[in-house]
């Protein structure tokens, strides 16, 4: 993978969460008070600025009630 596609990648991880978030109406500090995670890191994440943990990908996938794959169905 080269680092332009990684960045692609990172881009469309966030906008998907972008777009999850959005569909289920909740607001960043929503989301950030259920995976118990920064609401300006999440926001960073939407915008594709952050590399993930497995553990961030876990908390959010928990916070927002979804399968850890569904955020990455892009």
């Amino acid at each position: 993978m080269t680092n332009q596609e990684f960045i692609a990648s990172k881009k469309k991880f966030g906008k998907n969460l972008r777009a999850i978030r959005k569909g289920k109406g909740l607001s960043l500090l929503d989301v950030s008070y259920n995976c118990n995670l920064d609401y300006s890191k999440i926001s960073m994440i939407e915008l594709g600025k952050v590399n993930l943990t497995l553990k961030t990908i876990l908390e959010l996938a928990s916070g927002l009630e979804v399968k850890p794959m569904e955020l990455f169905d892009f």
